[in-house]
């Protein structure tokens, strides 16, 4: 085993480096992304507007697949710290924020009300200066 690790010294670098920056930037993202999200997105009963409904379809199409392509990526740099140091949860919370599926706000509604999360983001949402989220209209 010593011997593998040995021989693939170069892999174990890249990896130590892509944690530090995910954990870097995990600490930057996740946060100005929480304090963004409006307090009562998660209350029932409150409708969303469409993004990009005024855009061209083109222009539109091409930043939902940005913005899938984005939620992609946090996704995976969550996972990844699942495991590596970083906000694993929140971030992959984010990602999802950023997808388009159906049952998405469902599955955002259940991630959020989980106490540990909510706890979470609401700590950040305080120390930003910013409302907690309201889960009840």
């Amino acid at each position: 085993m010593v011997g593998w690790v040995r021989g693939h010294e170069a892999i174990f670098a890249w990896l130590t480096a892509a944690s530090i920056v995910v954990f870097v930037a995990s600490l930057i993202l996740v946060p100005f992304f929480i304090v963004r999200i409006p307090s009562d997105y998660f209350a029932r009963g409150k409708g969303h507007r469409k993004l990009w409904a005024d855009q061209h379809p083109v222009v539109r199409g091409v930043l939902m697949v940005a913005k899938n392509l984005l939620g992609c990526i946090f996704i995976v740099a969550g996972i990844f710290m699942l495991v590596l140091p970083g906000q694993g949860l929140l971030t992959i919370l984010i990602g999802i924020m950023f997808l388009n599926f159906r049952g998405k706000y469902e599955l955002e509604r259940w991630i959020v009300s989980r106490r540990p999360v909510l706890r979470s983001i609401n700590w950040i949402r305080r120390h930003a200066g910013r409302a907690p989220l309201v889960l009840e209209a």
